[in-house]
């Protein structure tokens, strides 16, 4: 695997692979890699020549007070397990590479729609963070995939409506959530749980499966599928931020009408925020 600290560096490198005709994957991540992570390397080897991942903690997207200077830092691990998959390229800049005028002037990308409700509601500025190092690094790698996963379903949403917008010459592919035998969505921030809290942890996942069942049979009360789904999370020992039935395009709240449903929930624990969600179509 190649690894490229420098921005000029893989351009030049994937510059070539382009002349050459080859098709090329992208998954960009914070680094910490779990297995869902390397499931995503999997699935872009299947539809490309060259795979490509990211490894950069962005802190652009991290709001006052929240874990930037904490989140993992695992690098040489993270290595060992993208060349355990036979990831083709790694590319791990610094700050000053992504942010070389610094954050504070960093010119920023900014999605008028999905961002200031759901996480965004809890997370100020955090998907304009997201939103602005994605297209960086779409303008940097040029990929013709970009492989998301499912279990950030808001921002998937966004990146789809940014790459719309911006005329991105990308296309997603989706990835399922990968997730432990009990349920539990697969989440770099899952190491921040208590033993205690990781044995109720997949609350979130059955909550979120009740009602997507209550739906399945015909419950369209959805403010009241989302007011129980809340109380169980507070009774397995959990705060949660929301439970939402959406609309699956737009987010927005679901009508009795709407055939496309995404149920998405978020909640605290003592020292992480998680989240997950269930579609029905």
């Amino acid at each position: 695997m190649q690894i490229f600290q420098k921005v000029e560096g893989i351009r030049s490198a994937l510059h070539e692979a382009q002349l050459k005709g080859k098709k090329i994957g992208f998954v960009p991540t914070m680094g910490n890699l779990h297995q869902g992570h390397l499931e995503l390397i999997k699935l872009a080897q299947k539809t490309n020549d060259i795979v490509v991942c990211s490894i950069f903690v962005n802190g652009l997207q991290f709001g006052l007070h929240e874990d930037w200077d904490q989140y993992p830092r695992t690098f040489e691990e993270d290595c060992k397990k993208l060349a355990d998959v036979s990831c083709d390229m790694l590319f791990h800049p610094d700050e000053n590479q992504m942010y070389p005028n610094g954050l504070d002037s960093q010119t920023r990308v900014i999605c008028s729609s999905m961002t200031d409700y759901l996480c965004g509601a809890s997370r100020p500025g955090h998907f304009e963070g997201v939103t602005t190092v994605v297209s960086k690094l779409l303008n940097i790698i040029k990929p013709h995939e970009l492989v998301l996963g499912r279990k950030d379903y808001q921002q998937m949403a966004i990146l789809y409506r940014m790459i719309e917008d911006l005329c991105f010459p990308v296309r997603i592919i989706e990835a399922e959530i990968h997730r432990e035998v009990d349920g539990l969505a697969m989440s770099s921030r899952n190491v921040y749980l208590s033993a205690l809290e990781r044995q109720n942890a997949s609350q979130l996942y059955k909550s979120l499966s009740w009602v997507a069942g209550k739906i399945r049979l015909g419950d369209r009360n959805f403010i009241a599928l989302e007011k129980e789904a809340a109380d169980q999370i507070k009774k397995a020992g959990f705060q949660p931020d929301y439970i939402s039935i959406c609309n699956s395009r737009t987010l927005e709240m679901a009508t009795i009408d709407d055939c496309d449903i995404a149920v998405l929930g978020a909640m605290y624990s003592s020292a992480a925020r998680l989240i997950d969600n269930i579609s029905l179509h």
